[in-house]
């Protein structure tokens, strides 16, 4: 353990090109990289222009193999950009679902509010029969359950089922009628 962190001290016996010689020389090769994972020039060229500022904020003489260490770190700016490209469109994605969800206006909630209103008294004002008909059959029961639950044949549900929405029916339509 010792004798690595030795070497990361010691500089390299190499001497390091100038930097706009090693910019020349593999700018295109590291575009070129970058390019085949993101499928978007400007952005490869962006990239690549922050791979060389992280080359250029780094010690030279100590990467041994410089061509190599432009090569990954394309690769990985690549992969950072096409993640942050995917938070970027799922973020985007979830604006436009919530701003597409309008909250309604004071005006739409009150007549909501009026609806329920209506419903209630309509569904309040039937016999309790057909109010428990009506009930339990939007609340996904069957017939037979229908017909144990008010004591009726199972063969008459039908038949008293389609009375109640009749009544309910009437009932509403008086009850809206009377507001307008």
């Amino acid at each position: 353990m010792e004798g690595i962190a030795r070497m990361a001290e010691r500089p390299s016996s190499h001497t390091a090109p100038p930097f706009p010689e090693l910019f020349k020389t593999y700018y295109p090769q590291v575009v070129r990289q970058i390019m085949r994972i993101t499928r978007d020039q400007s952005a490869a060229e962006d990239l690549a222009q922050e791979v060389f500022l992280k080359l250029y904020d780094q010690d030279i003489r100590l990467i041994e193999n410089i061509g190599g260490w432009l090569m990954q770190a394309g690769i990985y700016a690549a992969y950072n950009y096409l993640r942050g490209e995917k938070r970027r469109n799922a973020r985007d994605e979830e604006q436009a679902h919530h701003s597409s969800q309008v909250e309604p206006s004071p005006e739409d909630r009150w007549l909501h509010q009026e609806e329920i209103e209506a419903v209630r008294e309509a569904i309040f004002s039937l016999p309790e029969r057909d109010r428990t008909l009506l009930m339990m059959k939007y609340s996904g029961y069957n017939y037979k359950e229908l017909a144990e639950a008010t004591s009726v044949d199972t063969g008459s549900v039908g038949t008293l089922l389609a009375r109640a929405r009749r009544k309910f029916r009437d009932l509403y339509q008086r009850k809206r009628g009377s507001e307008a």
